[in-house]
């Protein structure tokens, strides 16, 4: 069986990764305004540098004060560097699932902001767990398909509830998703 505490320090860099750029994105568009051949933009307006950037790094940065301060109680065959090495690899990978995510939207013709489960909610999470998957193999005996259910059920809710908080009581999202 997954342990709850060693799953959630593990993903906490993709979930911050993912929320920062509602926040502090804004500024030059990472497809540059570029068409696919479909003629649809690439990614669209709300995938910026500054959204980009700031999610690996905000993201990173928690993942390494989560590996300071609580590396003992995950990954124990990992060290301090390695661990902030997976965090930055996990926020890395929750910015391009959902890269990902806005990238196969354009091309089924959904504009930004349209509400997609998968691609909006969870594609950042699956990229960031397959990375980190990839880059150390043994974190698959230690999460599991369990491991993987649980932090998908609880992604999808946490989603959901910040998203209703940034788009009701901060005003700060345009939809409530």
């Amino acid at each position: 069986m997954f342990d709850v505490i060693e799953a959630l320090l593990l993903v906490l860099p993709a979930w911050v990764s993912n929320s920062v750029p509602v926040v502090l994105g804004g500024g030059p568009k990472i497809d540059g305004g570029y068409r696919a051949w479909d003629g649809r933009r690439l990614l669209g307006d709300s995938k910026t540098v500054n959204g980009f950037v700031s999610g690996i790094a905000f993201g990173s940065a928690v993942g390494a004060v989560a590996a300071a301060s609580f590396g003992h109680l995950y990954l124990p065959a990992l060290g301090l560097h390695q661990k902030i090495g997976l965090a930055v690899l996990i926020a890395f990978g929750a910015m391009a699932g959902d890269l990902l995510g806005s990238f196969v939207k354009r091309r089924r013709g959904m504009p930004p902001g349209y509400p997609s489960l998968v691609l909006d909610k969870l594609l950042f999470l699956f990229v960031a767990l397959a990375l980190a998957i990839a880059a150390y193999p043994p974190l698959w005996g230690s999460l599991g398909w369990e491991g993987v259910a649980f932090l998908t059920v609880l992604t999808y809710l946490l989603h959901v509830a910040f998203n209703w908080i940034a788009h009701y009581a901060l005003k700060i999202k345009k939809v409530p998703w």
